[in-house]
């Protein structure tokens, strides 16, 4: 008996010590897939979600061509600079709102470790900025020194650049070489600016403490200061030649000397000597007569609004020299006009509500780039574009009812979002244009183009089925529902670009100088001009697109002579 109940005792202490070593690997098992998903999330989470990827939208919404407006944008703290990376993962398709409520309380406890781990991380980076600077020798160009910057009167006059999750400080520099600039400054880990003249207020090497966002152990300036670099070592002769656009032969204005700020008289002058000139006086235009350089801007006395007679300029540009001749070449340096660059948002909130509506893919991107350069404030979003963001359009982290910008974009049609605001300028394209506009967006983004497969696929005529009625229901929504209507027609805008900015700005209650005007028309393409048209071997609308688009034509004319206003221009007339 003894001995029986002595083997089952040390039978128990082996189950016991077997269950013991199954439960623990069954823990660390466990706690290895915790980890591992966490580090999927938070990549996820720093990642965010691409510009050019809408979230999910009920399958009855998007087969109409309209999405939830609040579902595209974005919760405040992905705005802010340290927080980019506490995004939302990005969502496919695939995922149903049951799964992002199951996971709500899972992510929240990643996000807490992820910021508390983030901020302890940081803190040592606060403390000992300057050594965290020497990370940085392995870049090209020379470390000036930290500086003091402030936003609203730049010691950088030059170019600017935003990239909150990719900048660097080679990617700072080489943004300014190609421009021609001698100096590059970094500014809140995110923001790149260019200048020929050194900062005059020098900050405490420690004071330029914020990493950059594309790169772990560089700085990238800090609150209010600027990381400076040297860039001359990158700038190479052939690039700067690259970047030098030839605007044309004009007619001189009768006092040079008067109307351009800085001169140069060169025997045997070439166009990159007077280019490169310019450029280091931080001039965007080099005109040459003769042997004499001239640096300025376009001005109400030489608005370069109308060429000449070539024979003017004909032969070398010392021809202009010859008896009677009035002409001279100019050249667009690849230094910015800053005239029209500084923006802000509204000191006191505005007190009309205004909005900026168009069809998607009707140039409501390179409205705000010319309403936000001509007026000086920017501009706000009904949503939230990160691609925007970081072209400059700073209004896109604002909540749209702020009341801070200028004016809000909206794609909305609406009855309820018509009556929110008070008036709107409503921007119409011709719908042909439009939609191959936004084809291209929704598949190769702002920039890019739809390949070919895509337009000879199932999904092009199924999109313009859904978004050509949208085109003519946007417009007729906007003249039943809205309370103050300025029509704005992008062809006409881009033909006499100065006339009708003078409208809107008018519209919007703000007055502007010739010379702020005269500078939006020397930077009218902005960041978001593809680089022209794409030439297709074959006609992407087939005839029953044609009629369909047609109809919605010859209505939405209609409706806009109902009320008073032009019909729409000729070229939209069917084909």
């Amino acid at each position: 008996m003894a001995k029986a109940f002595f083997r089952l005792q040390k039978f128990l202490r082996r189950a016991q010590f077997l269950l013991f070593f199954l439960t623990a690997a069954y823990l660390m098992a466990g706690s290895l897939l915790l980890l591992q998903r966490t580090r999927l999330v938070i990549q996820q989470g720093s990642r965010g979600t691409p510009s050019n990827q809408a979230l999910p939208v009920p399958e009855e919404m998007s087969r109409f061509g309209i999405t939830e407006p609040r579902s595209l944008q974005s919760p405040g703290p992905r705005l802010l600079v340290h927080m980019d990376a506490l995004q939302e993962p990005a969502l496919d398709q695939q995922h149903s709102p049951h799964w992002l409520v199951s996971r709500n309380s899972e992510l929240r406890q990643l996000r807490r470790r992820w910021f508390h781990r983030f901020t302890s991380d940081q803190e040592p980076l606060q403390t000992a900025g300057f050594k965290a600077m020497k990370h940085t020798a392995e870049h090209k160009g020379t470390y000036m020194g930290c500086f003091t910057h402030d936003s609203r009167e730049r010691t950088l006059k030059g170019a600017v650049f935003y990239d909150l999750r990719k900048m660097t400080v080679t990617h700072c520099q080489e943004a300014c070489a190609e421009r021609a600039y001698s100096y590059a400054g970094l500014a809140y880990g995110a923001e790149c600016y260019c200048g020929n003249s050194l900062p005059a207020a020098a900050a405490k090497p420690e004071e330029c403490n914020i990493e950059c966002k594309g790169e772990k152990g560089s700085v990238c300036g800090g609150v209010n200061r600027l990381s400076v670099y040297g860039v001359e070592e990158l700038r190479a002769p052939a690039r700067r030649r690259r970047n030098v656009i030839y605007r044309g032969c004009f007619r001189a204005p009768e006092n040079l000397t008067d109307t351009f700020p800085a001169s140069l008289i060169q025997p045997n002058l070439t166009v990159e000597m007077c280019s490169e000139f310019c450029s280091k006086k931080e001039f965007p235009l080099a005109v040459i007569r003769g042997q004499e350089c001239y640096c300025g801007y376009p001005t109400r006395r030489f608005p370069l609004r109308e060429g000449t007679d070539g024979l003017r300029c004909s032969g070398t540009h010392n021809a202009s020299r010859a008896p009677g001749g009035q002409g001279c070449l100019v050249y667009q340096t690849p230094v910015q006009d800053t005239r029209c660059t500084d923006r802000k948002f509204l000191t006191t909130k505005s007190k009309v509500f205004v909005a900026l509506s168009s069809f998607p893919g009707a140039g409501n991107t390179w409205a705000r780039h010319l309403i936000e350069h001509a007026t000086g404030y920017y501009t706000g979003s009904y949503y939230f574009d990160g691609a925007l963001y970081n072209k400059g359009f700073k209004g896109e982290k604002d909540h749209w009812r702020s009341r801070r910008t200028i004016c809000v974009k909206t794609h909305e049609s609406g009855k309820t979002e018509i009556e929110m605001f008070d008036s709107a300028i409503l921007l119409i394209r011709n719908p042909y244009k439009s939609l191959m506009a936004e084809f291209n967006r929704k598949y190769a983004g702002h920039l890019g183009y739809a390949t070919d497969r895509n337009w000879k696929s199932k999904e092009w005529p199924d999109f313009v089925n859904s978004y050509a009625s949208w085109w003519a229901s946007h417009v007729l929504e906007w003249l039943k529902y809205g309370k103050r209507l300025l029509v704005v027609h992008y062809e006409e805008l881009k033909q006499s670009l100065i006339p009708k900015l003078k409208e809107m700005v008018e519209f919007l209650n703000v007055t502007v100088t010739e010379d702020r005007l005269l500078c939006v028309e020397n930077n009218r393409d902005g960041n978001f001009k593809r680089s022209g048209a794409k030439q297709k071997n074959f006609e992407p609308f087939t005839q029953e697109m044609k009629d369909l688009i047609n109809r919605y034509i010859l209505t939405v004319d209609e409706a806009l002579r109902g009320r008073n206003f032009s019909g729409l221009p000729r070229e939209y007339v069917p084909r």
